[in-house]
């Protein structure tokens, strides 16, 4: 039977199910990755993502090597530009395919490594052996050329080396660089600081794809226009380059009418596929760089201010849980109160390491554009001394190239120029993206912050006076308002209520919902009704243990559906502490109780990280609690440390509970049908004893403890959520 309407949510439902696999082992490489040295996360993560991002374009140079003589016999009165072509040895050219050959069948093994259809074991050997003995042919190549009296490159000022030897030059640098990364990355894997497989995101994998993409249709367009315009293909490579990172300096055009009517799709086409690689770098350097760096300098800012604290013995006891029998600290303090101070404490933390993370990055990001910038000059100065330039004029020429301006009244003619150039612009374009990026962050963000404070005062004046408003500008600037990562004053909303986000800018918005978060809403709610009739029809039976469980049901669906919008917020979505209460209670922890609390060390155990540190409430999993369950907010396993998002976490450790819930009662019902049959009760809904006052005495007894722990041990359905009355959920 083939029902067609059956065919494509069957093959919809295996790619969601194989994309959420993936998705899970990625969330498990960070979580072992986060508490690691960020060294060991450089050569896990980005020392690959490097080797498979600059190992294609180094063939991409080899092959520019390949296609071209390496020497150029320069006429009387003539440039290196006008130069007659000297045939180069056939052994020389034969080594150089050979090199090529070796360096693409390294590229590609890499790349199926990254895809997972080659094992780490074997593609890793494959990828490092053949980069380095490309690197080594081609450095043997380079100096026979030379030194070598046999190929007659002597000193002699009629002759002059090509691009293609320059290009060989970058090639051979770039395959031992990428083979020395991988190497680091192998001994990593060996050493056991993390898996022998690359654990990288879908983004991630592609970039090697996109960057091989981009580079064969840059190629494949350099040859096309260099042979209908009658250039050199190396000077196609150099005219392509500049036209799809949209730089136009002009020294070369399409000059006839069928390259103009190809630069239409070409210059589109390419431009298209750049974006996809540059967001990717993009991806790379700004989302999952940004995580890592920020968790790192919260580890660090966390372990300075413990350190502080301990040398404080008034400090010592704000992180130290009441002792048995204690109810209130020396400063009349109650734990949820001491907890409290914990965790605001915490943000405090998050806030400033933050804002040192933002500076940090636009620090690294601005270090690297000026490199390139001034070390480029210096490298265009050298390689056109023929034109006379001053190394002013190479800092106005590569400024200008830099922010893609291009006038074109400065064009590099040499050989080495024009290859160093393309080089340098494959580089110097996605750094200055990252920049914007990281200037969008800190410098940009404070410009727009004071222009719309200084606005208040004049063309856009607010609710209160002049005197409120500079009260209130003072205060934001003496608590760094001007620089917060989350743009406003984020307001504490109502528990079981929507959130009050700022429409008219934008922030704070969910993400659009689609067909399937829409049926996942629609199917819990039903479920949430359902729990809520079930609880009355129990509470009108006066079934009050049936009525609780119903209850405890209903308040956990809810607050999924409350929490399921939050996620992929922008900014991200902050709980408050008496959110984060209640959501503890609902896991079955209760904030007033020592019971799952204790001393933030400043360092934890190698066995609690990776694997524990963000697990809060490994309750959720076992039932029984030992010391390993306990944490504070201080701690390397407080739910605000990592670089998941807290609605993320709030919703998985949720789910966990209800899942759990829902299966003991389900074990219980099952084992209770044979008992009920055998004692002649009559099994009343869902299975349950008919006789309220018998299951009392059950739980008194100790029949039901498994029940007892997972509710009144925890004060679950004791506890009311923030803006509701007590003991008693909103609706």
């Amino acid at each position: 039977m083939n029902d067609p309407g059956l065919d494509k949510p069957i093959s919809d439902d295996a790619k969601n199910l194989e994309r959420q696999e993936e998705e899970e082992e990625d969330e498990m490489q960070d979580d072992q990755t986060y508490m690691d040295p960020s060294r060991w996360w450089f050569a896990s993560t980005a020392f690959p993502l490097l080797a498979g991002t600059f190992g294609p374009i180094a063939s991409a140079f080899n092959i520019c090597a390949l296609v071209q003589h390496w020497r150029v016999s320069i006429p009387p009165g003539g440039t290196e530009e006008h130069g007659i072509d000297v045939p180069d040895p056939s052994w020389l050219i034969a080594i150089n395919a050979v090199s090529l050959i070796i360096a693409v069948i390294a590229n590609m093994s890499l790349l199926f490594n990254m895809a997972r259809r080659l094992s780490f074991s074997i593609a890793q050997p494959i990828t490092i052996v053949g980069w380095y003995i490309s690197s080594f042919l081609l450095v043997g190549l380079l100096a026979a050329a030379s030194h070598s009296p046999s190929m007659e490159l002597t000193a002699a000022e009629d002759r002059a080396f090509t691009q293609a030897f320059y290009y060989a030059i970058m090639a051979a640098g770039l395959y031992i660089i990428v083979a020395s990364l991988m190497v680091i990355t192998v001994y990593g894997a060996y050493a056991g600081h993390y898996a022998r497989e690359f654990k990288l995101t879908m983004s991630q994998r592609t970039l090697m794809l996109q960057t091989i993409s981009y580079l064969v249709y840059l190629e494949c367009g350099a040859a096309v226009f260099a042979h209908i315009e009658g250039w050199m293909f190396v000077d196609g490579v150099y005219w392509a380059n500049y036209t799809l990172l949209t730089i136009g300096l002009g020294d070369y055009s399409p000059s006839t009418h069928l390259g103009r009517s190809l630069l239409f799709p070409f210059a589109i086409g390419g431009i298209i596929i750049l974006g996809l690689v540059i967001g990717s770098i993009r991806s790379l350097v700004l989302e999952r760089g940004k995580k890592k760096l920020g968790a790192r300098m919260i580890e660090k800012q966390r372990q300075a201010y413990l350190k502080k604290l301990e040398r404080k013995k008034k400090g010592c006891a704000k992180i130290t849980p009441l002792a048995e029998g204690q109810q209130k600290t020396r400063e009349g303090k109650t734990e949820k109160e001491r907890r409290e101070e914990e965790f605001n404490m915490m943000r405090k933390i998050q806030d400033e390491a933050m804002s040192r993370r933002r500076w940090t990055a636009l620090a690294i990001s601005a270090t690297a554009w000026l490199f390139l910038w001034l070390v480029g000059a210096m490298v265009f100065w050298k390689a056109e001394k023929n034109q006379q330039w001053t190394y002013f004029g190479a800092l106005y020429f590569a400024y200008v190239s830099l922010l893609t301006i291009g006038y074109g009244d400065f064009t590099p003619e040499s050989n080495s120029g024009k290859a160093f150039y393309v080089f340098w612009a494959l580089l110097a374009i996605p750094t200055l993206t990252i920049l914007i990026s990281n200037m969008g962050d800190t410098v940009v963000k404070m410009i727009r912050d004071l222009t719309l404070w200084l606005g208040e005062f004049t063309v856009l004046p607010g609710e209160g006076g002049t005197k409120e408003r500079i009260r209130k500008g003072a205060r934001n600037v003496k608590e760094g308002i001007l620089n917060n990562s989350n743009g406003s004053e984020e307001e504490a909303p109502g528990l079981l209520g929507e959130a009050n986000h700022d429409t008219e800018k934008g922030e704070g918005q969910p993400k659009h919902k689609g067909e399937t978060d829409e049926a996942n809403d629609e199917l819990a709610g039903d479920f949430e009704n359902a729990e809520k009739q079930e609880a009355d029809d129990d509470a009108a039976r006066g079934d009050d243990i049936g009525k609780d469980i119903h209850l405890y049901h209903y308040l956990l669906v809810k607050e999924i559906r409350r929490v399921m919008p939050e996620i992929g917020q922008t900014p991200p979505k902050k709980y408050s502490y008496h959110e984060w209460a209640w959501f503890l209670r609902l896991m079955g922890e209760d904030e007033n109780s020592t019971k799952f609390h204790r001393k933030a060390p400043i360092k934890d155990a190698v066995s609690d990280s990776p694997q524990l540190q963000k697990a809060v409430t490994d309750v959720n999993v076992k039932e029984d609690v030992g010391e390993q369950n306990q944490w504070s907010w201080l701690g390397a396993r407080s739910p605000l440390m990592g670089d998941t998002e807290e609605a993320e976490w709030v919703l998985e450790r949720l789910s966990m509970t209800l899942e759990r819930e829902l299966k003991k009662q389900r074990d219980q019902q099952k084992g209770a049908d044979p008992e009920m049959k055998q004692e002649g009760l009559q099994p009343g809904k869902d299975g349950r004893d008919s006789d309220p006052d018998t299951k009392k005495e059950n739980l008194a007894s100790g029949k039901d403890s498994d029940k007892t722990d997972s509710r009144s041990s925890s004060s679950t359905y004791g506890a009311s959520p923030p803006g509701t009355s007590e003991g008693k959920p909103s609706s």
